[in-house]
């Protein structure tokens, strides 16, 4: 456990840290933009949904629905010590920045998000939590998949 919390506070102060910088350098001020190229840009953006804006009609509803699915899935992982245990690295990068994010819904009523991808797509403006939770789930998809291969292999080997 003391890896899963390392790794979560690291990420969580960090993440914490930057949007703090951007919420003070652009006075809360959002849609001031900090730097600007032709790849992308740093700019602050409130998301009052989840992934490109999704669900922002559920209002302040959503920190406490995003709560309760925390707490829930934290629940079922206590229940499942050993998949848990097994993929602690994944589940401290999706419950770090999650509940990162979650923090910033009540703090600053909605997801501090400063990244804006625009060469040849527009993309969502996201965050380092949002990076560093699909890392996690990536890494969580790639060794429940590495473990569907190998059973896959050693049934088919015992045939």
């Amino acid at each position: 456990m003391k890896k899963f919390f390392l790794i979560f506070f690291s990420v969580f102060f960090l993440d914490q840290c930057i949007k703090f910088f951007f919420y003070s350098y652009c006075n809360g001020v959002e849609g001031r933009i900090v730097w600007e190229s032709q790849i992308f840009s740093l700019l602050l953006v409130f998301n009052k949904g989840v992934a490109f804006s999704f669900l922002s009609f559920l209002g302040g509803f959503l920190k406490f629905i995003q709560l309760f699915a925390i707490i829930f899935v934290a629940f079922i992982l206590y229940k499942q010590k050993e998949f848990f245990l097994q993929n602690i690295v994944a589940f401290a990068c999706i419950f770090a920045g999650g509940i990162s994010n979650l923090l910033d819904r009540f703090v600053y009523g909605g997801v501090v998000d400063y990244v804006y991808w625009h060469y040849y797509f527009e993309f969502a403006v996201f965050n380092f939590a949002d990076v560093v939770i699909d890392l996690g789930a990536g890494l969580l998809l790639l060794r429940v998949f590495r473990g569907y291969s190998n059973q896959s292999v050693s049934s088919s080997a015992k045939k």
